[in-house]
């Protein structure tokens, strides 16, 4: 199945300019937004207060929720578990209205306040909701959290950037340590600037964004490397040409059905994992983007060439590496 003739000799390198340009205002303005604005970090690692509750009947978490917003608990994250009778309601502190009164009180307190809160306006509605267990996230937890998040997205794109320097050449890791450090900025600064919840789930789509992001410029690389030991006469320019013209409808399939996935799972999988469909729905794009406009023009502007991919002998000295 094809969207683009695979043949097509569309001049993408020939926008390299304007594409290069964007992306570096894009990666600038995410660091700006990142750096201004930061995160609206969920309870996850800000700490809050859990409490799991069960019903003797079915519930729907929305009831749940507007029951909690009316007892004027604003803040709550209402979540089912496994099944339609367990909930789980987190409430986390907020600089500007802290609804739930978790400020300046300790784990404990926190928490058996919070419980009680919370059971007496359930209860008030429904009756058989009774309480499983509590529990408190602490600020420091949360901090350890965000730290070692950065470490694992950090550990995540070095490890590609080593397979890619091994599998291929280094030009290739180079440009695909650039352009995963541009998806990941450009997808955290449109939750910096939108100020979406992020949290664990979020975190853990950032690093399935780095991964899906890295599937479509190996493919797009691989064509390259074909093309080079292939080709007699082709400039490295014509050569990256047309490998993304090649690779082109399978690099737009593959998001698109990616993308479908992701939606529905947006619509239909509730709350609780609203952060990893969106995040993956922006990661898709922008990974797709960068693997298509961003990711050749940089192998060009390291200059790559036939030279780097073909087999070495050690006793020719023609065919050495070049530096």
């Amino acid at each position: 199945m094809e969207i683009f003739n695979h043949n097509a000799n569309f001049n993408f390198l020939g926008l390299r300019k304007y594409s290069i340009g964007l992306a570096i205002l894009l990666m600038l303005g995410s660091i700006g937004l990142i750096v201004t604005k930061g995160f609206n970090y969920g309870q996850d690692f800000v700490g809050g207060v859990a409490v799991q509750v069960a019903y003797a009947n079915p519930v729907d978490t929305n009831d749940v929720r507007q029951t909690l917003t009316k007892a004027g608990l604003e803040n709550s994250l209402v979540q089912a578990m496994g099944g339609t009778r367990e909930v789980t309601v987190r409430l986390q502190p907020k600089d500007d209205h802290d609804s739930a009164g978790l400020t300046g009180l300790s784990g404990d307190e926190a928490a058996t306040k919070v419980s009680a809160d919370i059971m007496t306006a359930l209860k008030s509605v429904r009756p058989d909701a009774t309480m499983k267990s509590k529990s408190f996230v602490g600020p420091q937890v949360g901090e350890e959290l965000r730290s070692d998040g950065i470490y694992a997205v950090i550990f995540v794109i070095v490890g590609i950037m080593g397979y890619l320097w091994i599998r291929f050449e280094k030009r290739f890791a180079i440009a695909a340590l650039a352009t995963e450090v541009h998806d990941v900025l450009v997808t955290l600064g449109i939750f910096a600037i939108t100020q979406r919840e992020f949290d664990l789930t979020v975190l853990a789509s950032v690093l399935a964004v780095v991964g899906y992001s890295i599937n479509d410029k190996v493919v797009v690389f691989d064509r390259v490397r074909e093309l080079f030991r292939s080709s007699r006469n082709a400039t490295p320019e014509e050569v990256l040409n047309r490998s993304i013209n090649s690779t082109l409808s399978r690099t737009i399939i593959t998001s698109l059905f990616t993308g479908i996935t992701m939606a529905a799972l947006f619509f239909f999988g509730g709350t609780a994992v609203h952060g990893f469909a969106i995040t993956m729905l922006i990661g898709i794009l922008v990974g797709t983007l960068s693997s298509i406009f961003v990711a050749s023009p940089i192998l060009l502007w390291l200059g790559v060439s036939k030279q780097d991919l073909m087999p070495r002998s050690k006793e020719d000295p023609a065919l050495e590496r070049r530096p």
